[in-house]
């Protein structure tokens, strides 16, 4: 299957933080832009499967919600023999807070597009994220919650959490995630290792 592609449109520091990192544990491609004209460059790539857009930093009557709506709600396409790259199906989340769900929910609602209204609790929005993958063709089977990581994964997820000491602002309610020297020293090593992989295959590529 493809690598899963997310795309997250906030300008909250704290929420990009712990959105990526949530959906760095899976494993899943994640970027983060900052307003509308980015994004709009970003979706124009075709290589996303998902959106996951903050209403508060983005215009409902914008072309930026009017575009997500079209590619939302567009079933998956017939891929015509022989093309390249492959098409995707696309899906969008709306996170909605609060100081603007008055004026977002009703016109989210009418049009039927999935949204979640912040804040709320990290299974449910694994949850919303993964059926929404599903839906895109992207993943197999929605996580029915955060027990769906496999074990490195949630330690992995754990220890970014308490080493960044906040979630932002979307979550219900947060964990105590409390980390010893010890841990952080290894997670520090396990980050190097990893990044040097990275590097490693990124240059072999470039050699090939």
């Amino acid at each position: 299957m493809p690598e899963v592609g997310i795309l997250i449109v906030d300008d909250d520091v704290a929420n990009q933080r712990a959105l990526k990192n949530i959906l760095d544990a899976e494993g899943w491609r994640v970027r983060i832009v900052q307003g509308e004209t980015r994004a709009l460059s970003e979706l124009a790539s075709s290589s996303w499967n998902l959106a996951i857009v903050n209403m508060a930093v983005t215009d409902i009557r914008g072309p930026l919600f009017g575009i997500l709506k079209e590619l939302s709600q567009t079933d998956t396409p017939t891929q015509p023999e022989g093309e390249s790259p492959p098409r995707r199906a696309f899906r969008t989340l709306f996170l909605v807070p609060g100081s603007v769900a008055q004026q977002v929910q009703p016109r989210l609602e009418r049009e039927g597009l999935p949204y979640s209204l912040t804040p709320y609790h990290l299974n449910d929005f694994l949850e919303k994220v993964s059926e929404l993958l599903v839906e895109a063709g992207a993943i197999a089977e929605p996580i029915r919650s955060i027990g769906g990581f496999s074990a490195r994964k949630r330690r992995r997820l754990d220890l970014r959490l308490s080493r960044d000491g906040r979630r932002g602002t979307m979550f219900a309610s947060r964990d105590d995630y409390q980390m010893t020297e010890e841990e952080m020293v290894e997670f520090e090593r396990q980050e190097e290792e990893d990044r040097k992989k990275r590097a490693k295959a990124i240059k072999d590529r470039e050699h090939l």
